[in-house]
């Protein structure tokens, strides 16, 4: 049962987080360190932080280790497909549920492996 997120400052922060993965964009690993610092510092704070951090985790771990066979892949050129794909991917995914986190929906990432449960 999915609960609704009451505070909009909540929804917000959520949404943030979310967000924050972009920073894999610019610094290669922010994505997975801010979502992280958020999650321990207000998990006590806001309701439904734990799963949403869990979601993302559990979503830049699983990319990184596509991302890696993906490389590996290159050199017999079926990377060269795979690694756009895998980019579009990690930048729709965490604004389409950073909105999502916003409006109190919620959130799915595909093809992510369930390291945190």
């Amino acid at each position: 049962m999915e609960v609704i997120i009451e505070k909009k400052e909540d929804r917000q922060m959520l949404m943030v987080m979310h967000l924050s993965q972009l920073l894999n964009f610019i610094t290669g690993f922010g994505g997975i360190i801010v979502p992280l610092i958020l999650w321990q510092v207000k998990k006590e704070e806001i309701n439904n932080i734990d799963r949403h951090a869990k979601e993302i985790i559990n979503f830049q771990i699983s990319y990184y280790i596509y991302f890696i066979i993906a490389g590996i892949l290159c050199l017999v050129f079926i990377g060269l497909l795979i690694l756009p794909v895998l980019g579009l991917i990690s930048l729709i995914f965490p604004i389409l549920n950073g909105i999502k986190a916003n409006n109190g929906e919620p959130i799915n990432y595909p093809l992510t492996i369930q390291f945190l449960k």
